[in-house]
């Protein structure tokens, strides 16, 4: 891969191609659209989105590490994608990128927020 075209961002942003037509991916989507959340991705992405800016506990398991099995990250959310969530800890300014294969539960210190449109209407 030439270096250039990544230190260019000729990369990130790049859409994926499905047949002819571009499908926007996380860094081409614009601003505008931050609401839209299309179908195909997954639920947990979803209502991280919607619930950017609050504080969570993600507990997740490594059952091969050695040294610990199971840990605790504490932040707020910044970021989510189909494989990840990012977390920022304002109480010792770490940033987090955890990868969702690995998440149990993710706890609320608040109300969720959901995303109505996946869930069925009663009545």
């Amino acid at each position: 891969m030439n270096n250039n075209n990544y230190i260019n961002n000729k990369f990130p942003g790049t859409p994926i191609y499905s047949g002819n037509i571009a499908v926007p991916n996380q860094n081409t989507i614009n601003t505008s659209m931050q609401e839209y959340i299309p179908d195909e991705q997954s639920y947990i992405e979803n209502i991280l989105r919607v619930n950017k800016g609050k504080k969570v506990s993600v507990y997740q398991s490594f059952s091969d590490a050695e040294s610990w099995k199971d840990k605790v990250f504490t932040g707020i959310v910044e970021q989510s994608g189909r494989d990840h969530i990012i977390l920022s800890d304002p109480n010792n300014g770490k940033w987090y990128l955890l990868l969702m294969i690995y998440v149990d539960y993710i706890e609320f210190d608040e109300p969720i927020n959901t995303v109505s449109q996946f869930y069925p209407s009663k009545g």
